[in-house]
């Protein structure tokens, strides 16, 4: 060594270090690298993605070149330093020490922690391009990196920790799932809510989204013919359940299209009436919601009557109100019912008793509890185990809320407060 320039010593260990960081970055990059994301690139035909994918595949091979390349690179680095240490200072016990402090901090530095940084923030773009290299380096390494390998596979047998198949492809659950959209940057806002909703389904019942018994508009059929016009001249809704007497004795579904083509051709009596009925739908309590749409869909159904485990009505549920729970509202309101979801100036706003709890906590983003009653009104009943009055205060779940308008056991106007957040 006597003979090269330190010059040229000084150059290889420039040369080394940028070696070593490079399968310092490369490490990092790979291992960070979204497989999704490459996935979806490699069935477009990016060939840098498939590569990568096939290297993600065989992890044992790909850490294999890597880390050959790198422990092989910083030996020779050491090696070097301790050359260039003598050189400058002769066989002293002090320089070899001090030539061991220099290279650790170099390699630390310049070939450990400032390449991975690289390679964890740009993960994604440079696993695209490192495919490249690395599989002619795999290849011309492939009988050293096979060999090494074989005792690692065995380390692994003996200690049981050897890996089960498939485990570079480990499916998302749909927690994760769901983590990963709230996360991301790329989905529009609106399109994130619809796909946060849809995960939401399986947890949500019919029972949580039904319009509920008192607000189900529906006919008597003892009622006298000339209000039964009157009524469905005014109704806003085109499926009505016909009852007789008592609101639970559901006898059929009237459709106003079907009974407009028998009035064009005889009055409207009761007989015609019954005639146009067709056949109720009920639906348990309990079935998620999930389930239901596909229920739906197979029975050619649009709306269901909801019962309790006794065949007590409990409320109506329809297809509308499923794809509302997935897309937001979008259907129009009846005219003098609609209340503006949102707080005003003075951090107050006026909601129906009847509106559910999920929707309440969802638009004003509070936290009410949903173990129990399923509205507004429920939930406040069960809370002071009374029928209160109009004006009576209290706070549930942080939420100042004042009782604006009671009638017929029940609570219809509330006016709730904007919690304060805690400091």
């Amino acid at each position: 060594m006597d003979e090269i320039p330190l010059s040229v010593l000084g150059s290889a260990l420039a040369v080394l270090l940028v070696l070593s960081g490079f399968f310092s970055m490369t490490e990092t990059s790979m291992m960070a690298a979204n497989r999704y994301r490459l996935r979806h690139l490699a069935g477009e035909g990016h060939r840098g993605a498939r590569l990568a994918l096939d290297l993600l595949e065989r992890t044992d091979k790909l850490l294999g070149v890597i880390l050959l390349g790198n422990n092989l690179v910083n030996a020779a680095a050491a090696t070097l330093v301790s050359v260039i240490a003598i050189e400058l200072f002769g066989d002293e016990k002090w320089a070899l020490g001090a030539g061991t402090v220099t290279i650790t901090f170099l390699i630390l530095v310049f070939s450990e922690i400032t390449p991975k940084i690289i390679g964890a923030t740009h993960a994604d773009r440079l696993a695209l391009l490192l495919g490249y290299l690395l599989w002619p380096l795999l290849r011309a390494f492939y009988p050293i990196i096979w060999f090494v390998n074989l005792f690692a596979q065995a380390l692994l047998k003996l200690s049981r920790l050897q890996p089960r198949p498939g485990h570079e492809s480990a499916q998302l659950s749909p927690q994760e799932l769901r983590a990963l959209v709230l996360e991301s940057r790329g989905i529009p806002g609106q399109h994130r809510d619809i796909l946060v909703n849809l995960f939401e389904l399986e947890q949500v019942t019919v029972e949580d989204i039904m319009v509920p018994r008192g607000d189900i508009e529906y006919i008597d059929i003892e009622t006298p013919i000339e209000d039964i016009q009157t009524q469905l001249a005014t109704s806003y809704h085109t499926r009505l359940p016909v009852v007789e007497g008592d609101p639970n004795n559901v006898i059929g579904v009237l459709h106003q299209r079907r009974l407009l083509a028998s009035a064009i051709r005889a009055p409207l009596d009761v007989e015609t009436l019954r005639e146009s009925l067709s056949e109720p739908y009920f639906i348990p309590a309990a079935t998620p919601v999930y389930a239901q749409l596909q229920f739906f869909r197979d029975n050619r159904q649009r709306q269901g009557l909801v019962v309790d485990e006794y065949g007590e009505l409990l409320g109506l549920v329809a297809l509308e109100d499923i794809i509302e729970e997935i897309v937001g509202k979008f259907t129009t309101s009846i005219p003098g019912a609609s209340i503006e979801f949102a707080w005003n100036e003075d951090g107050e706003a006026l909601v129906d008793g009847s509106h559910s709890l999920r929707e309440l906590n969802r638009l004003f983003e509070i936290d009410l509890p949903l173990d129990g009653p399923k509205t507004l009104s429920g939930l406040i009943i069960e809370w002071l185990r009374e029928i209160p009055e109009a004006g009576v205060c209290l706070r549930i779940a942080g939420v100042p809320m004042e009782i604006l308008q009671a009638q017929d056991r029940r609570i219809k106007i509330v006016k709730l407060f904007r919690p304060q957040k805690a400091e």
